[in-house]
């Protein structure tokens, strides 16, 4: 090998990091990322306060007409098979949506939580002990597996359309000491 041939190639290779690294996205503003953190968080207690509107309010109406589900899919069929369309959309529909905010809040507020399987299993964790709550707790609610499934799914589908981008944005992967 010539010295000319090494002192290309050494170019070459130190264009080659420089294109390398100016592909990697860089952090936004530190004043961005904290209004966003703040969004994140006051985004999250107004969720937090839906949530336990929706969830953990007394509902004596119907203290007959409920039992707890812990057969996977049970409730779904039920609401497909034996209800009205518009309450079918209703009950799925809305435990779909009650989960999504999920999806885009935690990449933001915990980077670790970041990936379709850490949502899936934080969502499972809280919604599992939100139905646990409300069932023990609440009067007229009961436990439904149905309702983890459907809150974890609309976390999963919220993630992946905004708060992967969204928690990239804020929070963008750093290299570890072992890839420079």
């Amino acid at each position: 090998m010539t010295w000319s041939y090494a002192r290309r190639r050494g170019a070459a290779s130190e264009e080659g990091a420089v294109e390398a690294t100016g592909r990697q996205r860089r952090p936004a503003h530190p004043a961005v990322r904290a209004l966003a953190m703040l969004a994140a968080f006051a985004g999250t207690v107004l969720f937090s306060v839906v949530l336990a509107r929706l969830t953990l309010e007394p509902s004596a109406a119907s203290a007959d007409l409920v039992h707890a589900n812990v057969r996977p899919g049970h409730s779904i069929r039920a609401y497909l098979d034996g209800t009205s369309t518009i309450e079918a959309v209703r009950q799925l529909g809305g435990n779909l949506l009650l989960g999504v905010p999920f999806g885009v809040l935690l990449p933001v507020l915990l980077p670790p939580a970041r990936g379709l399987l850490r949502v899936a299993a934080v969502t499972v964790a809280l919604m599992t002990l939100v139905e646990l709550t409300q069932g023990a707790l609440v009067t007229g609610r009961v436990f439904d597996i149905d309702d983890v499934i459907l809150n974890t799914a609309g976390a999963l589908i919220g993630y992946l359309l905004i708060g992967l981008r969204l928690g990239r944005a804020v929070h963008p992967r750093r290299r570890h000491w072992w890839q420079r």
